[in-house]
């Protein structure tokens, strides 16, 4: 890549990794529930997550998706539901559960890295990442170009759980913390918006 090219793909990366998005609401909710410390797992599940994602992308998924464009379909279909899902639980809850059974506790680094794959806007990111910036295939150029998204993109994401984690004295009380957690759950809904426009145009 040249430098011009070099410098806009981490324009790309910061201004994806950095706006509202799954990841983002979900890991403020998380820093307000759990605080910024018990977060880091969940952040750290994003970034290194999200990169294996790139990896396997650049490697060959983006193709497949071109040659089989329903099979990127059902996977953002799959996805949406899935966050659905996680919007219903997490507005029905006092504290955010988005593991099933036991007392609530943040979402853990596997749990966090498995998430992308079900993540409509980090499958748009990766597709974006590859159809757009980086145009060789070949292992090492496809390792250098996930790793500095994933440099990027875990400053960003610790951002919201910092964020979340600064509000936790506002939200001590549970009626606001559930308040805001069906305000999250509603935003999750609405990230889903950009998805579907896509999906008619």
């Amino acid at each position: 890549m040249s430098a011009e090219t070099v410098v806009a793909f981490c324009l790309f990366a910061w201004v994806s990794s950095i706006t509202p998005g799954p990841n983002n609401l979900m890991v403020l909710s998380s820093g307000v529930n759990f605080g910024f410390r018990a977060s880091m797992p969940h952040v750290l599940g994003i970034a290194i997550g999200f990169g294996v994602m790139l990896v396997a992308v650049g490697l060959g998924l983006a193709a497949l998706f071109e040659q089989w464009p329903v099979l990127y379909s059902v996977l953002k279909g799959v996805g949406a539901a899935y966050l659905l899902w996680l919007a219903w639980g997490l507005a029905r809850s006092g504290t955010l559960n988005l593991e099933s059974g036991g007392a609530p506790k943040p979402m853990g680094f596997l749990a966090a890295a498995a998430f992308q794959w079900v993540n409509p806007k980090a499958w748009v990111m990766a597709v974006s990442a590859f159809a757009t910036y980086v145009q060789a295939r070949s292992l090492w150029p496809v390792l250098a170009a996930a790793s500095v998204f994933a440099l990027i993109n875990l400053p960003s994401v610790a951002a919201w759980a910092l964020c979340g984690s600064r509000l936790r004295t506002v939200l001590a009380q549970p009626a606001r913390q559930r308040l805001f957690n069906r305000a999250m759950a509603a935003l999750l809904v609405l990230s889903l918006l950009p998805l579907l426009m896509e999906t008619r145009a």
